[in-house]
């Protein structure tokens, strides 16, 4: 018996519980228009709870900025695994996802931790 089903259900809990509502806007990329010049984009959006806070000093590096804020959200409330090219909207301000960290149990996610730049 593996214990991450009941984790995945545990964190989609307390996310419902104590988080915010956040909305993860999934963009995937189209076919290359040669006459525009631009490559078309679909998005579609998926609102979840989460828990939002601000990176702390030592989470600090060459990638992390101070100002950054960190949302955790439970693995099973998301449509797909997040990327870097998606967006969250918080409150109607766009963040840019800057990296994700994933937690596991038995190769299963439990939870994403975005790290978020508005």
């Amino acid at each position: 018996m593996t214990l991450s089903g009941p984790l995945r259900k545990v964190a989609s809990r307390l996310m419902a519980r104590f988080g915010g509502e956040v909305t993860i806007r999934t963009i995937t990329t189209g076919a290359y228009n040669t006459t525009t010049g631009a490559i078309a984009e679909t998005t579609s959006d998926n609102e979840i709870r989460g828990v939002l806070e601000d990176v702390n000093a030592r989470e600090v590096n060459e990638l992390v900025q101070a100002g950054d804020k960190k949302l955790i959200i439970a693995a099973a409330d998301t449509a797909g695994v997040p990327t870097t090219v998606d967006k969250v909207l918080i409150s109607s301000v766009v963040h840019q996802i800057i990296q994700i960290t994933t937690i596991e149990q038995d190769n299963e996610p439990i939870t994403y931790e975005l790290i978020l730049r508005a």
